[in-house]
């Protein structure tokens, strides 16, 4: 499929981010593309007829680019995911383990990209429910993680976790991940969880600073239900999906964790593999420590 119709999603608070997407807009443009962009970045960039909004630029786009770093990509990814729109992620962060391309390289990447030599790369996503008292309070989506966690004052909280109706253990702990595949390099590696490979469809428990030895994370399949009910109260307790939407639990709430009824697309240009990618992060967030 050649892709004609583009969709931007523009991190402003990123440095230089104007200056680089005015060149993308003009190059594509001169390729005979239509853009499409959210009305407030329109204007900084200095196109406010471009502006459009968020559901009009999913609905309307063939593709949508994000320029910014992971967090930006995981928004764009679901804004897009429901209408099946593919997105690219131009990496203006540090890690980005998400992000296919980097600033030098997005001309010629982009240049592959109008010839039509790319890949689809399809990642599941979860989506997470809250009941209270019988009624579905809230239900969110997202790529990396569901996470249930104590706020700041708490000093732990237990969490009774079953898989579909079967009783799993209560976690006494700060918190509990619910991670896919993409998800294992995020919050839930950082905790101690496993890598997963991204073309799996499983979801991973990681308990976050458990206060006993028998908690470890744990790897179940996709086509099962996570069911974690807030058996008492214990100040605050959250639910958070990839860091960015949050709702506050309480008593007696339960948090049912799915795969997510579609898939996140991503754009494949560069045809490296998970493990290049996931050598050449890992070794970077070391120097970077270091």
């Amino acid at each position: 499929m050649f892709l004609k119709t583009f969709g931007l999603a523009v991190n402003l608070s990123k440095k230089s981010v104007v200056t680089l997407v005015e060149k993308i807009i003009n190059w594509l443009e001169s390729q005979n593309c239509s853009i499409l962009i959210k009305p407030d970045a329109a204007k900084v960039i200095g196109r406010p007829e471009l502006g459009c909004t968020s559901t009009d630029i999913a609905k309307s786009s063939e593709c949508l680019i994000a320029f910014g770093g992971d967090g930006t990509l995981l928004q764009t990814t679901r804004l897009a995911a429901p209408y099946g729109v593919p997105v690219l992620g131009v990496n203006l962060g540090h890690l980005g383990f998400l992000t296919e391309i980097d600033i030098p390289d997005i001309i010629t990447s982009l240049e592959r990209l109008l010839a039509g030599q790319y890949n689809i790369e399809e990642r599941m996503m979860l989506e997470a429910g809250v009941l209270r008292e019988g009624e579905v309070m809230t239900r969110i989506v997202g790529l990396n993680d569901a996470v249930i966690t104590k706020g700041a004052f708490a000093r732990l909280i237990l969490l009774d976790t079953y898989v579909n109706s079967d009783f799993v253990g209560t976690y006494p702990a700060d918190g509990l991940i619910i991670a896919s595949p993409t998800g294992s390099t995020a919050y839930s590696l950082s905790a101690g969880g496993p890598l997963v490979t991204p073309d799996l469809e499983v979801m991973i428990l990681t308990p976050i600073c458990p206060h006993t030895l028998t908690s470890r994370p744990m790897v179940i399949s996709a086509q099962n239900t996570v069911r974690v009910v807030i058996p008492r109260n214990q100040g605050e307790v959250m639910l958070t999906m990839d860091g960015q939407h949050g709702y506050q639990l309480l008593k007696n709430d339960e948090v049912l964790i799915n795969k997510a009824p579609y898939n996140a697309k991503f754009l494949k240009i560069k045809g490296v593999s998970f493990f290049d990618v996931l050598r050449e992060k890992l070794e970077e967030g070391e120097r970077s420590d270091g």
